[in-house]
């Protein structure tokens, strides 16, 4: 199966509700739950000692909005890019975040996640 014959809807269904518990976890620094639905490549090429860093010491990962904006969708290959507009509860300004989802072993999976 690929991801990018699904509707616009049946995406979302699954990106949205994982976008909040990213922001979720991230603000509260929960690693273990904030990539439990990364698929098994991404969690391979992850330097924990970084991501750890970033949980510890980052303004932004650990103060963002829970409120977000819907930007829109991006089909390439055998992955979806679902882009919203964030906000930190502490530095001003908008930033662009960015989930790619695919399919690995049957299963949706996050393949990216990050804020520019």
């Amino acid at each position: 199966m690929n991801i990018i014959d699904h509707t616009d809807e049946e995406i979302l269904a699954v990106a949205h509700p994982w976008w909040d518990d990213l922001i979720k976890y991230s603000n509260k620094g929960q690693y273990g739950k904030f990539i439990r639905n990364f698929s098994y490549d991404l969690l391979l090429g992850l330097n924990e000692v970084e991501l750890g860093k970033q949980f510890k010491h980052g303004v932004l990962a650990r103060k963002l909005s829970s409120e977000w904006d819907y930007l829109g969708t991006i089909r390439r290959g055998e992955h979806v890019t679902v882009l919203y507009r964030v906000r930190s509860t502490e530095k001003e300004g908008e930033w662009l975040g960015r989930l790619v989802l695919g399919y690995e072993k049957g299963e949706i999976k996050i393949f990216s996640a990050s804020i520019f």
